[in-house]
């Protein structure tokens, strides 16, 4: 199955450890109360549905949000519900997915034209005979 098709069908759900917490957000006296805070784990060296180059991909890619076991960490905590947090984090890991195995675009490589160069040019000569004025004028 293609990295697409696995983030497309949203595979990696039943891999996901959720762990809750007080927030900081908004909420009020609610803040003191309920654990709306969400961090997501997901390990990828133990993730089945993932190969040994996407995994490779993802832990080099990701490295500043993974730990020294190769879990991937994100945390959640912009909503005052603890369920629309989660589904947040989930959002944010697929997102980070799509994100990690987007194919970077190769950069062709051009000559600038003869008209950017002879304007290029022509606004130094212009730029430098304004200086030498300005030198004249003391």
């Amino acid at each position: 199955m293609h990295i697409n098709q696995k983030i497309s069908d949203q595979v990696f759900n039943e891999e996901f450890d959720f762990l809750f917490s007080r927030s900081s957000g908004p909420g009020g006296q609610n803040v003191n109360k309920v654990n709306t805070k969400v961090t997501l784990k997901f390990n990828i060296p133990d993730s089945s549905y993932l190969t040994e180059d996407e995994k490779a991909i993802l832990i080099k890619k990701l490295e500043s949000k993974i730990d020294n076991s190769g879990t991937l960490i994100i945390h959640c905590q912009e909503r005052r519900s603890q369920i629309q947090n989660k589904e947040l984090a989930i959002q944010k890991f697929y997102d980070l997915l799509k994100k990690a195995f987007e194919k970077k675009k190769i950069r062709k490589v051009t000559k600038p034209s003869k008209a950017s160069i002879d304007k290029r040019l022509k606004d130094k000569r212009e730029h430098a005979l304004k200086k030498q004025q300005r030198k004249a004028d003391w």
